[in-house]
Protein backbone atom coordinates (compact mmCIF):
# COMPACT_ATOMS: atom_id res chain seq x y z
CA UNK A 1 0.00 0.00 0.00
CA UNK A 2 1.43 3.41 -0.77
CA UNK A 3 1.49 5.24 2.47
CA UNK A 4 0.71 8.91 2.52
CA UNK A 5 2.35 12.20 3.22
CA UNK A 6 0.89 15.93 3.95
CA UNK A 7 3.69 17.67 5.00
CA UNK A 8 7.18 16.43 6.39
CA UNK A 9 10.12 18.39 7.52
CA UNK A 10 12.24 20.81 5.23
CA UNK A 11 15.11 19.45 6.70
CA UNK A 12 18.11 21.56 8.53
CA UNK A 13 20.35 23.38 6.02
CA UNK A 14 23.98 22.94 6.70
CA UNK A 15 24.79 24.69 9.76
CA UNK A 16 21.81 26.56 9.77
CA UNK A 17 19.56 24.33 11.06
CA UNK A 18 16.91 25.63 9.33
CA UNK A 19 13.04 24.10 8.94
CA UNK A 20 9.41 24.69 8.10
CA UNK A 21 6.86 22.86 7.78
CA UNK A 22 4.97 22.75 4.78
CA UNK A 23 0.98 23.07 4.40
CA UNK A 24 -1.25 20.15 5.88
CA UNK A 25 -3.51 18.23 3.49
CA UNK A 26 -7.15 19.39 3.54
CA UNK A 27 -7.57 15.36 4.40
CA UNK A 28 -6.37 15.40 7.86
CA UNK A 29 -7.27 16.46 11.09
CA UNK A 30 -4.92 18.71 13.67
CA UNK A 31 -4.68 17.76 17.36
CA UNK A 32 -3.12 21.09 19.45
CA UNK A 33 -0.68 19.60 21.46
CA UNK A 34 -1.95 21.65 24.46
CA UNK A 35 -5.25 20.25 24.16
CA UNK A 36 -3.76 16.45 24.57
CA UNK A 37 -2.45 14.67 27.98
CA UNK A 38 0.54 15.98 29.33
CA UNK A 39 2.62 13.90 31.59
CA UNK A 40 5.45 16.13 33.09
CA UNK A 41 5.33 19.14 31.22
CA UNK A 42 3.76 22.53 30.90
CA UNK A 43 1.99 24.26 28.28
CA UNK A 44 3.71 27.22 27.39
CA UNK A 45 2.98 30.25 24.58
CA UNK A 46 6.56 32.15 24.64
CA UNK A 47 8.06 31.57 21.48
CA UNK A 48 6.33 32.88 18.11
CA UNK A 49 4.98 30.54 15.11
CA UNK A 50 3.25 28.45 17.28
CA UNK A 51 -0.83 27.38 16.11
CA UNK A 52 -3.70 27.49 18.71
CA UNK A 53 -3.03 28.78 21.92
CA UNK A 54 0.06 27.60 22.94
CA UNK A 55 2.77 24.29 22.97
CA UNK A 56 3.36 21.57 24.79
CA UNK A 57 7.25 22.36 26.55
CA UNK A 58 8.12 19.09 28.08
CA UNK A 59 10.42 18.70 31.30
CA UNK A 60 14.15 17.36 30.74
CA UNK A 61 14.06 14.09 31.55
CA UNK A 62 13.45 10.68 29.92
CA UNK A 63 9.97 9.32 29.69
CA UNK A 64 8.04 12.92 29.51
CA UNK A 65 4.87 12.44 27.16
CA UNK A 66 2.02 14.20 25.40
CA UNK A 67 -0.81 11.93 24.70
CA UNK A 68 -3.09 12.45 21.51
CA UNK A 69 -6.99 10.85 21.44
CA UNK A 70 -6.73 10.27 17.70
CA UNK A 71 -10.23 9.83 16.17
CA UNK A 72 -10.67 7.00 12.98
CA UNK A 73 -13.43 6.34 11.04
CA UNK A 74 -12.04 2.92 9.58
CA UNK A 75 -9.09 1.27 10.21
CA UNK A 76 -5.58 1.92 7.96
CA UNK A 77 -2.70 3.20 7.61
CA UNK A 78 -2.21 6.89 8.54
CA UNK A 79 0.48 9.20 8.59
CA UNK A 80 1.11 11.42 11.65
CA UNK A 81 3.09 14.98 11.43
CA UNK A 82 4.04 16.05 14.44
CA UNK A 83 4.88 19.81 14.23
CA UNK A 84 7.62 20.64 17.18
CA UNK A 85 10.77 23.22 17.67
CA UNK A 86 13.72 22.20 18.90
CA UNK A 87 16.40 25.21 19.60
CA UNK A 88 18.88 23.19 21.23
CA UNK A 89 22.60 22.32 19.61
CA UNK A 90 21.30 18.53 19.82
CA UNK A 91 18.40 15.76 18.75
CA UNK A 92 15.75 15.27 21.29
CA UNK A 93 14.83 11.45 20.52
CA UNK A 94 11.29 10.40 21.48
CA UNK A 95 9.11 7.26 20.65
CA UNK A 96 5.92 7.01 19.27
CA UNK A 97 3.78 4.54 20.37
CA UNK A 98 -0.08 3.43 19.55
CA UNK A 99 -2.07 2.20 22.18
CA UNK A 100 0.99 1.21 23.98
CA UNK A 101 2.78 -0.39 21.00
CA UNK A 102 5.96 1.92 19.55
CA UNK A 103 5.37 2.42 15.82
CA UNK A 104 8.50 5.07 15.29
CA UNK A 105 11.19 7.04 16.90
CA UNK A 106 11.88 10.10 14.94
CA UNK A 107 14.95 12.00 15.75
CA UNK A 108 13.66 15.82 16.02
CA UNK A 109 16.48 17.10 14.98
CA UNK A 110 17.44 20.51 15.64
CA UNK A 111 15.84 23.61 14.45
CA UNK A 112 17.54 27.49 13.95
CA UNK A 113 16.03 28.22 17.24
CA UNK A 114 12.73 27.72 19.37
CA UNK A 115 10.80 30.48 16.88
CA UNK A 116 11.61 27.92 13.65
CA UNK A 117 8.77 25.49 13.74
CA UNK A 118 9.45 21.44 11.80
CA UNK A 119 7.61 18.91 10.97
CA UNK A 120 8.51 14.80 10.95
CA UNK A 121 6.28 12.12 9.85
CA UNK A 122 5.61 8.90 10.55
CA UNK A 123 3.42 6.23 10.11
CA UNK A 124 1.42 3.74 11.89
CA UNK A 125 -1.40 1.94 11.78
CA UNK A 126 -4.97 3.02 13.50
CA UNK A 127 -7.72 1.11 14.66
CA UNK A 128 -11.55 2.14 14.04
CA UNK A 129 -12.62 4.56 17.17
CA UNK A 130 -10.37 6.39 19.29
CA UNK A 131 -6.24 5.66 19.61
CA UNK A 132 -4.12 6.67 21.68
CA UNK A 133 -0.90 8.21 20.07
CA UNK A 134 1.38 8.81 22.86
CA UNK A 135 5.01 10.71 21.98
CA UNK A 136 7.76 10.11 25.07
CA UNK A 137 10.87 10.95 25.32
CA UNK A 138 13.50 8.62 25.09
CA UNK A 139 16.87 11.11 26.84
CA UNK A 140 17.31 13.03 29.56
CA UNK A 141 16.69 15.55 27.28
CA UNK A 142 12.90 15.57 26.89
CA UNK A 143 11.11 15.89 24.12
CA UNK A 144 11.54 19.37 21.60
CA UNK A 145 8.44 21.44 21.96
CA UNK A 146 5.23 20.04 20.78
CA UNK A 147 3.19 22.28 18.77
CA UNK A 148 0.51 19.72 16.70
CA UNK A 149 -0.03 16.89 15.43
CA UNK A 150 -1.97 16.52 11.98
CA UNK A 151 -3.28 12.75 11.22
CA UNK A 152 -3.94 12.10 7.60
CA UNK A 153 -6.57 9.79 6.31
CA UNK A 154 -4.22 7.72 4.56
CA UNK A 155 -5.47 8.44 1.06
CA UNK A 156 -3.05 7.72 -1.73
CA UNK A 157 -4.76 10.27 -4.14
CA UNK A 158 -3.86 13.04 -1.75
CA UNK A 159 0.02 12.37 -1.14
CA UNK A 160 2.31 14.98 -2.45
CA UNK A 161 5.15 13.17 -3.42
CA UNK A 162 6.95 15.65 -5.00
CA UNK A 163 6.99 17.21 -0.88
CA UNK A 164 7.78 13.84 0.18
CA UNK A 165 10.40 13.04 -1.94
CA UNK A 166 12.00 16.88 -1.22
CA UNK A 167 11.88 16.63 1.98
CA UNK A 168 13.14 13.11 2.56
CA UNK A 169 16.23 13.83 0.83
CA UNK A 170 16.81 17.14 2.45
CA UNK A 171 16.77 14.89 5.54
CA UNK A 172 18.75 12.65 4.34
CA UNK A 173 22.11 15.55 3.10
CA UNK A 174 22.54 18.97 4.10
CA UNK A 175 23.95 21.17 0.57
CA UNK A 176 27.23 19.53 1.67
CA UNK A 177 26.75 16.44 2.00
CA UNK A 178 24.37 15.29 -1.15
CA UNK A 179 27.35 16.07 -3.91
CA UNK A 180 29.88 17.88 -5.50
CA UNK A 181 28.88 19.88 -9.10
CA UNK A 182 27.54 16.53 -10.87
CA UNK A 183 24.62 16.85 -12.96
CA UNK A 184 23.05 14.02 -10.41
CA UNK A 185 22.61 16.52 -7.75
CA UNK A 186 21.77 19.54 -10.64
CA UNK A 187 19.22 17.32 -11.41
CA UNK A 188 17.42 16.81 -8.33
CA UNK A 189 18.06 20.16 -7.37
CA UNK A 190 16.25 21.63 -10.27
CA UNK A 191 13.16 19.55 -9.48
CA UNK A 192 13.71 20.92 -6.27
CA UNK A 193 13.33 24.14 -7.80
CA UNK A 194 9.93 23.14 -9.32
CA UNK A 195 8.60 22.32 -6.32
CA UNK A 196 9.60 25.79 -4.93
CA UNK A 197 8.21 27.69 -7.53
CA UNK A 198 4.79 26.19 -7.22
CA UNK A 199 4.75 26.51 -3.05
CA UNK A 200 2.62 29.27 -2.02
CA UNK A 201 4.01 28.90 1.40
CA UNK A 202 6.30 31.87 1.83
CA UNK A 203 8.70 29.67 4.52
CA UNK A 204 8.56 26.99 2.92
CA UNK A 205 9.50 28.56 -0.56
CA UNK A 206 12.09 30.40 1.24
CA UNK A 207 14.05 27.18 2.75
CA UNK A 208 13.52 25.09 -0.36
CA UNK A 209 15.22 27.96 -2.28
CA UNK A 210 18.19 28.55 0.53
CA UNK A 211 19.00 24.55 0.51
CA UNK A 212 19.96 24.86 -3.26
CA UNK A 213 21.67 28.30 -3.23
CA UNK A 214 23.70 27.05 -0.37
CA UNK A 215 24.40 24.37 -2.67
CA UNK A 216 25.46 26.56 -5.85
CA UNK A 217 27.77 28.92 -3.55
CA UNK A 218 29.80 25.95 -2.61
CA UNK A 219 31.13 26.34 -6.16
CA UNK A 220 30.69 30.14 -7.68
CA UNK A 221 32.87 33.02 -5.93
CA UNK A 222 31.72 36.39 -5.07
CA UNK A 223 33.26 37.30 -8.71
CA UNK A 224 30.89 34.41 -10.34
CA UNK A 225 33.81 32.66 -11.54
CA UNK A 226 33.70 28.55 -11.15
CA UNK A 227 36.67 26.33 -11.40
CA UNK A 228 35.95 24.30 -14.09
CA UNK A 229 37.42 23.28 -16.97
CA UNK A 230 34.15 22.36 -18.69
CA UNK A 231 35.40 19.71 -20.87
CA UNK A 232 32.28 17.22 -20.88
CA UNK A 233 28.26 18.17 -21.40
CA UNK A 234 27.68 16.49 -18.33
CA UNK A 235 29.49 19.09 -16.46
CA UNK A 236 27.34 21.88 -18.08
CA UNK A 237 24.19 20.62 -16.79
CA UNK A 238 24.44 22.43 -13.14
CA UNK A 239 24.51 25.47 -14.70
CA UNK A 240 20.84 25.14 -14.76
CA UNK A 241 21.02 25.68 -11.10
CA UNK A 242 23.09 29.00 -11.64
CA UNK A 243 20.29 30.23 -13.63
CA UNK A 244 17.77 29.58 -11.68
CA UNK A 245 19.48 31.50 -7.88
CA UNK A 246 19.76 34.56 -10.91
CA UNK A 247 16.29 33.99 -11.36
CA UNK A 248 15.26 33.84 -7.52
CA UNK A 249 18.10 36.47 -6.31
CA UNK A 250 19.45 38.77 -9.38
CA UNK A 251 22.64 38.49 -8.05
CA UNK A 252 25.04 38.93 -10.71
CA UNK A 253 27.90 36.39 -9.49
CA UNK A 254 25.15 33.74 -10.40
CA UNK A 255 24.71 35.25 -14.29
CA UNK A 256 28.36 34.99 -14.55
CA UNK A 257 28.63 31.62 -14.13
CA UNK A 258 26.26 30.44 -16.22
CA UNK A 259 27.74 32.99 -18.28
CA UNK A 260 31.10 31.02 -18.12
CA UNK A 261 29.24 27.66 -19.36
CA UNK A 262 27.11 29.37 -21.88
CA UNK A 263 30.25 30.92 -23.48
CA UNK A 264 31.88 27.07 -23.75
CA UNK A 265 29.00 26.31 -25.78
CA UNK A 266 28.88 29.45 -27.81
CA UNK A 267 30.91 30.07 -31.26
CA UNK A 268 34.15 30.74 -30.15
CA UNK A 269 33.89 28.90 -26.83
CA UNK A 270 36.44 26.19 -28.21
CA UNK A 271 34.11 23.35 -27.05
CA UNK A 272 34.51 20.25 -29.76
CA UNK A 273 31.83 19.36 -32.42
CA UNK A 274 31.18 16.57 -35.42
CA UNK A 275 31.58 17.75 -38.56
CA UNK A 276 27.91 18.69 -38.70
CA UNK A 277 27.86 20.12 -35.45
CA UNK A 278 26.94 18.16 -32.84
CA UNK A 279 28.56 18.91 -29.35
CA UNK A 280 30.73 16.16 -28.60
CA UNK A 281 29.57 13.93 -25.32
CA UNK A 282 33.10 15.19 -23.97
CA UNK A 283 36.92 16.13 -25.24
CA UNK A 284 38.32 13.50 -23.80
CA UNK A 285 40.03 10.76 -26.16
CA UNK A 286 37.29 8.07 -24.91
CA UNK A 287 34.24 10.41 -25.89
CA UNK A 288 35.74 12.24 -28.99
CA UNK A 289 33.49 12.60 -31.69
CA UNK A 290 30.52 11.01 -30.09
CA UNK A 291 27.41 12.03 -29.50
CA UNK A 292 25.23 10.55 -26.52
CA UNK A 293 21.44 10.85 -26.41
CA UNK A 294 22.00 11.89 -22.96
CA UNK A 295 24.10 14.76 -23.95
CA UNK A 296 20.66 16.65 -25.08
CA UNK A 297 19.57 17.39 -21.51
CA UNK A 298 22.94 18.17 -20.20
CA UNK A 299 23.43 20.75 -22.33
CA UNK A 300 20.22 22.11 -24.64
CA UNK A 301 18.00 23.23 -21.82
CA UNK A 302 20.52 25.09 -19.97
CA UNK A 303 21.14 27.12 -23.58
CA UNK A 304 17.63 27.99 -23.73
CA UNK A 305 17.13 28.88 -20.26
CA UNK A 306 20.14 31.20 -20.62
CA UNK A 307 18.58 32.86 -23.85
CA UNK A 308 15.36 32.91 -22.12
CA UNK A 309 16.43 34.22 -18.31
CA UNK A 310 19.48 35.63 -18.97
CA UNK A 311 19.84 37.24 -22.70
CA UNK A 312 21.49 36.52 -25.75
CA UNK A 313 18.49 34.44 -26.51
CA UNK A 314 18.83 34.28 -30.80
CA UNK A 315 22.14 32.16 -30.32
CA UNK A 316 21.27 30.78 -27.24
CA UNK A 317 17.65 29.30 -28.73
CA UNK A 318 19.30 28.44 -31.96
CA UNK A 319 22.10 26.67 -30.35
CA UNK A 320 19.82 24.36 -28.36
CA UNK A 321 17.41 23.59 -31.21
CA UNK A 322 19.76 22.83 -33.61
CA UNK A 323 22.03 20.14 -31.12
CA UNK A 324 18.56 18.38 -30.86
CA UNK A 325 17.96 18.47 -34.26
CA UNK A 326 21.69 17.31 -35.08
CA UNK A 327 21.48 14.19 -32.30
CA UNK A 328 17.93 13.28 -33.89
CA UNK A 329 19.60 13.01 -37.26
CA UNK A 330 21.94 10.24 -35.99
CA UNK A 331 20.16 8.77 -33.17
CA UNK A 332 16.26 8.21 -34.20
CA UNK A 333 15.57 5.49 -35.86
CA UNK A 334 11.83 4.51 -37.11
CA UNK A 335 10.27 3.15 -35.09
CA UNK A 336 10.86 6.61 -33.07
CA UNK A 337 13.43 5.16 -30.35
CA UNK A 338 16.92 6.90 -30.36
CA UNK A 339 20.19 4.34 -29.76
CA UNK A 340 22.28 5.46 -26.94
CA UNK A 341 25.08 7.01 -29.06
CA UNK A 342 26.52 7.65 -32.21
CA UNK A 343 30.48 7.98 -32.85
CA UNK A 344 31.53 9.52 -35.96
CA UNK A 345 34.86 8.50 -36.07
CA UNK A 346 33.95 4.51 -35.59
CA UNK A 347 36.55 3.98 -33.61
CA UNK A 348 34.38 3.36 -30.24
CA UNK A 349 34.33 -0.26 -29.51
CA UNK A 350 30.15 -0.30 -29.33
CA UNK A 351 30.54 1.65 -32.80
CA UNK A 352 28.47 -0.52 -35.75
CA UNK A 353 31.36 -0.08 -38.49
CA UNK A 354 28.84 1.09 -41.04
CA UNK A 355 26.46 3.57 -39.31
CA UNK A 356 28.63 4.65 -35.56
CA UNK A 357 25.37 3.37 -33.98
CA UNK A 358 25.80 2.20 -30.50
CA UNK A 359 23.63 -1.44 -30.63
CA UNK A 360 20.72 -0.72 -27.88
CA UNK A 361 18.00 1.70 -27.09
CA UNK A 362 18.98 2.68 -23.03
CA UNK A 363 15.94 3.98 -21.66
CA UNK A 364 17.48 6.96 -19.89
CA UNK A 365 19.01 8.06 -23.17
CA UNK A 366 16.15 8.07 -24.66
CA UNK A 367 14.41 10.06 -21.33
CA UNK A 368 16.45 12.52 -21.57
CA UNK A 369 16.48 13.28 -25.07
CA UNK A 370 12.50 13.33 -24.51
CA UNK A 371 12.98 15.71 -21.27
CA UNK A 372 15.26 17.81 -23.23
CA UNK A 373 13.01 17.85 -26.44
CA UNK A 374 9.87 19.19 -23.82
CA UNK A 375 11.99 21.91 -22.38
CA UNK A 376 13.39 23.32 -25.03
CA UNK A 377 10.08 23.50 -26.88
CA UNK A 378 8.49 25.03 -24.22
CA UNK A 379 11.10 28.05 -24.09
CA UNK A 380 11.91 28.83 -27.64
CA UNK A 381 9.22 31.33 -29.53
CA UNK A 382 6.51 30.37 -31.49
CA UNK A 383 7.97 31.25 -34.61
CA UNK A 384 11.56 29.61 -34.65
CA UNK A 385 12.82 28.13 -37.74
CA UNK A 386 13.07 24.97 -36.15
CA UNK A 387 9.85 24.23 -33.82
CA UNK A 388 8.57 22.23 -36.64
CA UNK A 389 11.09 19.83 -37.41
CA UNK A 390 11.40 19.73 -32.97
CA UNK A 391 7.81 18.90 -32.90
CA UNK A 392 7.61 16.57 -35.53
CA UNK A 393 10.93 14.75 -33.90
CA UNK A 394 8.88 14.58 -30.02
CA UNK A 395 5.94 13.07 -32.19
CA UNK A 396 8.24 10.38 -33.25
CA UNK A 397 9.51 9.99 -29.86
CA UNK A 398 5.73 9.66 -28.22
CA UNK A 399 4.80 7.05 -31.02
CA UNK A 400 7.64 4.99 -30.18
CA UNK A 401 7.09 5.35 -26.18
CA UNK A 402 3.46 4.74 -26.79
CA UNK A 403 4.41 1.29 -28.64
CA UNK A 404 7.32 -0.27 -25.85
CA UNK A 405 5.47 0.04 -22.90
CA UNK A 406 4.92 -2.95 -20.41
CA UNK A 407 1.51 -2.90 -20.22
CA UNK A 408 1.98 -5.26 -17.03
CA UNK A 409 3.41 -2.56 -15.24
CA UNK A 410 3.01 0.81 -17.08
CA UNK A 411 6.47 1.15 -17.10
CA UNK A 412 9.30 1.00 -19.74
CA UNK A 413 12.07 -1.25 -19.92
CA UNK A 414 16.08 -0.69 -19.28
CA UNK A 415 16.98 -1.98 -22.70
CA UNK A 416 13.80 -0.48 -24.19
CA UNK A 417 12.93 -2.61 -27.11
CA UNK A 418 13.87 -6.12 -25.67
CA UNK A 419 11.63 -6.32 -22.57
CA UNK A 420 10.50 -10.19 -23.42
CA UNK A 421 13.67 -11.37 -22.11
CA UNK A 422 14.06 -12.48 -18.60
CA UNK A 423 16.70 -11.09 -17.31
CA UNK A 424 15.30 -7.17 -18.31
CA UNK A 425 13.53 -5.31 -16.48
CA UNK A 426 11.59 -1.77 -15.95
CA UNK A 427 13.60 1.12 -14.71
CA UNK A 428 12.30 3.98 -12.77
CA UNK A 429 14.24 6.63 -13.87
CA UNK A 430 12.96 6.23 -17.31
CA UNK A 431 9.72 5.37 -16.65
CA UNK A 432 9.74 9.02 -14.92
CA UNK A 433 10.70 10.60 -17.91
CA UNK A 434 9.02 8.84 -20.73
CA UNK A 435 5.84 9.69 -18.73
CA UNK A 436 6.75 13.32 -18.35
CA UNK A 437 7.27 13.90 -22.20
CA UNK A 438 4.14 11.80 -22.90
CA UNK A 439 2.03 13.92 -20.75
CA UNK A 440 3.42 17.56 -22.15
CA UNK A 441 3.22 15.95 -25.18
CA UNK A 442 -0.54 15.55 -24.63
CA UNK A 443 -0.81 18.50 -22.57
CA UNK A 444 0.61 21.26 -25.31
CA UNK A 445 -0.85 19.73 -28.14
CA UNK A 446 1.92 17.82 -29.99
CA UNK A 447 0.10 14.69 -29.89
CA UNK A 448 -3.51 13.16 -29.97
CA UNK A 449 -5.57 13.34 -26.49
CA UNK A 450 -5.37 9.25 -27.84
CA UNK A 451 -1.87 9.06 -25.84
CA UNK A 452 -3.60 10.10 -22.17
CA UNK A 453 -3.93 6.39 -22.02
CA UNK A 454 -0.05 6.23 -21.93
CA UNK A 455 0.23 8.68 -19.20
CA UNK A 456 -2.51 7.41 -17.17
CA UNK A 457 -0.73 3.91 -16.98
CA UNK A 458 3.00 5.30 -16.69
CA UNK A 459 1.70 7.11 -14.01
CA UNK A 460 0.42 4.12 -12.01
CA UNK A 461 3.22 2.26 -12.47
CA UNK A 462 5.57 5.23 -11.47
CA UNK A 463 3.95 5.35 -8.36
CA UNK A 464 4.00 1.97 -7.43
CA UNK A 465 8.05 2.45 -6.86
CA UNK A 466 7.62 5.16 -4.44
CA UNK A 467 6.78 4.46 -0.52
CA UNK A 468 6.81 6.12 2.86
CA UNK A 469 8.28 3.75 5.16
CA UNK A 470 7.89 3.97 9.10
CA UNK A 471 11.10 6.18 9.79
CA UNK A 472 8.99 9.09 8.23
CA UNK A 473 11.19 8.96 4.95
CA UNK A 474 10.46 8.10 0.90
CA UNK A 475 12.09 5.30 -0.94
CA UNK A 476 12.09 4.90 -4.82
CA UNK A 477 13.09 2.15 -5.93
CA UNK A 478 14.55 -0.05 -8.80
CA UNK A 479 16.67 3.30 -10.37
CA UNK A 480 19.95 1.99 -12.66
CA UNK A 481 23.08 3.57 -11.33
CA UNK A 482 25.19 5.87 -13.86
CA UNK A 483 25.53 4.03 -17.67
CA UNK A 484 28.04 4.62 -19.65
CA UNK A 485 27.46 2.81 -23.57
CA UNK A 486 27.64 -0.54 -23.63
CA UNK A 487 25.76 -3.95 -25.15
CA UNK A 488 22.75 -6.23 -23.88
CA UNK A 489 23.98 -7.37 -21.49
CA UNK A 490 25.81 -4.40 -20.08
CA UNK A 491 22.78 -2.74 -19.27
CA UNK A 492 20.89 -5.62 -17.91
CA UNK A 493 23.30 -6.29 -15.63
CA UNK A 494 23.39 -2.69 -13.99
CA UNK A 495 22.97 -2.55 -10.46
CA UNK A 496 19.28 -1.55 -9.28
CA UNK A 497 19.54 1.04 -6.43
CA UNK A 498 16.83 2.59 -4.05
CA UNK A 499 16.90 6.94 -3.93
CA UNK A 500 19.49 7.28 -6.46
CA UNK A 501 19.68 10.58 -7.59
CA UNK A 502 19.29 10.04 -11.08
CA UNK A 503 15.88 8.77 -9.96
CA UNK A 504 14.61 11.46 -7.48
CA UNK A 505 15.61 14.07 -9.65
CA UNK A 506 13.02 12.20 -12.77
CA UNK A 507 10.58 11.51 -10.42
CA UNK A 508 10.74 15.54 -9.54
CA UNK A 509 10.17 16.41 -13.00
CA UNK A 510 7.04 13.86 -13.74
CA UNK A 511 5.76 14.58 -10.48
CA UNK A 512 5.73 18.23 -10.75
CA UNK A 513 4.21 17.92 -14.36
CA UNK A 514 1.64 15.28 -14.29
CA UNK A 515 0.54 16.61 -10.58
CA UNK A 516 0.73 20.19 -10.36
Amino acid sequence: MRKYLAATLVAALAGGGIAVAGPASAASTVYEAEQATVFHGTVDADHNGYTGTGFVNSTNETGAYVEFAVHATTPGRAGLILRYANGTTADRPGAVGVDGAVAATPAFTRTANWDTWAATTVTVTLAAGTNLVRVTSTTAGGLPNLDSLTVSDGTAGDTDWSDALVDSTMRRFTPTSIGGWSYPVALLLMGQYQVALRTTDPARRAALIAYIRAWADRFVDSSGHISNSFTSLDSMMPGQVMIAMYRETGLAKYRLAAKQIHDRLAPGGGYPATSDGGFWHATSSSRAHQLWADGTFMADPFMAQYGHYVGDSAQSYDIAANQLVVYAGHLQQPNGMLKHAYDESRAASWADPATGLAPEYWCRAVGWFGVASVQVLDLIPPDHPRRARLISILQNLVRGMAAYQDPASGRWFQVVDKGGRSDNWTETSCSAMFTYTVDAAVKRGYVPASYQSTVDAGRTGELDRISLHDDGLTYLTTISIGTNVGDYAFYAGRTQATNDLHGLGAFLFFAEESFH
